[in-house]
């Protein structure tokens, strides 16, 4: 929780990853920051941090008395103009993490406090620098491992639907204003609001809510990835599969049916998307305990999935039977990509006229995981 003494408070964080690196960033924001890094920095000619104008960089070392910490460069960002609106000061250090510990201390020990998570950003939606919708974005951002994550956060971070939000709001409260200016004026003739354009206005929100709704599992889905499972019965070549499109050994492979008894759970981004690829274990009527645990976890992970592949090999699973599975597993509206694997042992059957007979509303492939035969096919079609 947070009172108002802890926002007047001069906050102070480690803004790069902890560990060594060539570089260490600490930041300051607060009435206080300048005037705290004024106590510890000794720049050229002695100039004093107040001076200077902002957004400037100065080179300078950090003391502890007579003991120097660091040469660092300073950069400095006055409010209002600031991404807090606050005072803010970037101390640029050497990356050990003895330096960046000790001048954090040092910091610290001048006035300022450790920030807590998330600080500097809820200082700026708290200072108007940004709504609450950029600041959920900036966590996103920070946690974007694929260009779609990336491109959806910088466009909610620059305001996204929150403008056309405020411009809907804004054309409501001038409709109701009007209506209640014909209500003042009930006893006399007169219309001030044009009840057509009343009824398209309430029509463009219901279609911008739709579309917020919509957008809901798309969003979800680009923010944490495509939840992929991979999904057949025993000796199918899943495991195969996920090594092809991994381009690794990833799984372990073994003629032995039923080697998969445990979910494998790996990331795979295609063309800027991630997909979470699931490889599950093999359905069939379990022969221990162990495997039984392992196919109901199978149907777990696919009650939770984006996007089914349902592989089948084609030296043991006729297409009528592939079919039927298909239907067994079918849940929803959810997608499902089918392969038929091991065409370098079936090399003799019509693979597009059987898929096109037993599976017309699906995507379906023939393939050859041992073989990596149409894998880029594959991934075109995730």
């Amino acid at each position: 929780m947070y009172n108002y003494t802890d926002l007047q408070e001069t906050i102070v964080a480690l803004s790069t990853p902890p560990g060594i690196g060539a570089i260490g960033l600490i930041r300051l924001s607060g009435a206080e920051a300048i005037a705290i890094c004024d106590a510890v920095f000794y720049g050229r000619k002695n100039k004093k941090l107040a001076d200077q104008k902002s957004h400037t960089l100065h080179f300078g070392q950090i003391k502890e008395g007579e003991k120097i910490l660091d040469e660092v460069v300073i950069g400095l960002y006055k409010g209002p103009n600031s991404y807090t609106k606050e005072d803010i000061v970037e101390v640029s250090c050497h990356g050990s993490p003895y330096i960046l510990q000790a001048v954090l201390q040092l910091l610290i020990k001048k006035g300022a406090r450790l920030a807590k998570p998330g600080e500097f950003t809820m200082r700026a939606f708290l200072n108007g620098r940004m709504d609450l919708s950029q600041a959920e974005a900036v966590a996103d951002l920070i946690a974007a491992e694929s260009e779609s994550a990336h491109q959806t956060a910088m466009n909610q971070m620059r305001g996204g639907y929150s403008q056309q939000i405020a411009e809907l709001r804004q054309e409501l409260l001038d409709f109701a204003s009007l209506i209640e200016l014909e209500l003042d004026f009930s006893e006399e003739d007169v219309e001030f609001a044009r009840r057509d354009e009343l009824i398209k206005l309430v029509q463009k929100i219901q279609h911008l809510l739709q579309d917020l709704i919509q957008s809901f599992q798309l969003g979800n889905v680009i923010k944490n990835g495509v939840t992929t499972v991979i999904a057949g019965r025993p000796n199918a070549g899943k495991s195969t599969l996920l090594n092809a499109l991994l381009n690794e050994e990833r799984a372990i492979v073994s003629e032995i049916a039923g080697t998969t008894r445990d979910v494998i759970e790996v990331n795979l981004n295609i063309q800027g998307i991630l997909f979470r690829l699931i490889d599950t274990a093999g359905i069939r009527d379990a022969r221990d305990k162990i495997e039984a645990m392992g196919v109901e976890k199978t149907f777990e992970k696919i009650a939770q999935s984006s996007l089914l592949v349902y592989v089948f090999g084609l030296d043991e699973t006729s297409f009528e039977e592939a079919a039927k599975d298909v239907e067994r597993l079918r849940k929803g509206t959810l997608p499902i990509l089918i392969l038929a694997n091991k065409t370098d042992i079936k090399t003799e059957l019509d693979f597009e006229r059987l898929l096109q007979e037993n599976f017309p509303n699906d995507t379906a492939l023939a393939i050859s995981a041992k073989e990596q035969g149409r894998i880029q096919e594959v991934k075109n079609a995730l």
